[in-house]
């Protein structure tokens, strides 16, 4: 059973690398097609999988369209359940859930503010308060579900590596990408994120895709990313 996955422009689709973590980190076999999310084709790469019209789209193996990184975390979690995408504690699952289901729904400011690019780190760039809400509220759930679930020997925030830390892996390059303040756990967390061989490998093959234009500029200086490639 192989699943197909349609994405986006992976230097800039947050929602893209949550997609293909939820099928890369749990081993579910996968390919990848690249819509041109940004090239302005993304409505007639779509068509054939209609209604989406957002990426990423899952199709299963049935040829049955999946839109939406939560539906296809859920869809995935489901199919799979030995592959451990939640927690297996009830608790724990409990409130991975509610991390994936407020990061999902929220954070807004964090969102319009920083989009993320991995190809550099802005400069200089001054967060607003609404940003440092939602940072705050960040680091709270992070340390929350650290607190209560996570282990001493594990940087993830229920031990195990799980949805939850998929969902949160695009946060982690916004605060990377912009030089975003943090507790010292949760800059730990974000280096965890940055460092994770796969997060390295989307970065890897974002680096080798050409975008033009280009999307999300600042007019602020650029520094190297923080963490470099393998």
């Amino acid at each position: 059973m192989t699943y197909d996955l349609i994405i986006g422009d992976r230097l800039y689709s947050s929602w893209s690398l949550r997609g293909w973590l939820s099928l890369a980190a749990f081993n579910l076999p996968h390919r990848v097609t690249l819509a041109g999310l940004y090239a302005g084709t993304l409505a007639e790469d779509l068509a054939p999988h209609a209604p989406a019209r957002t990426v990423p789209v899952l199709i299963l193996p049935d040829g049955q369209a999946v839109q939406d990184t939560l539906a296809i975390a859920e869809t995935l979690a489901e199919r799979h359940p030995e592959a451990g995408l939640w927690p297996a504690d009830p608790g724990a699952r409990a409130m991975a859930r509610w991390l994936v289901a407020e990061m999902h729904s929220g954070f807004m400011a964090l969102r319009e503010a920083c989009p993320m690019n991995l190809e550099h780190r802005w400069q200089s760039f001054a967060p607003s308060d609404a940003v440092l809400r939602d940072l705050g509220r960040i680091d709270t759930l992070w340390t929350a579900a650290r607190d209560r679930f996570g282990a001493a020997d594990s940087p993830w925030l229920f031990g195990a590596y799980s949805l939850a830390d998929v969902f949160y892996a695009p946060v982690a390059a916004r605060v990377a990408g912009y030089g975003l303040p943090m507790s010292h756990a949760g800059q730990t967390y974000v280096t965890a994120q940055l460092t994770h061989p796969l997060f390295q490998d989307w970065r890897n093959a974002a680096l080798q895709e050409p975008v033009t234009p280009r999307p999300y500029r600042h007019p602020l200086p650029e520094a190297p990313w923080p963490v470099n490639h393998i």
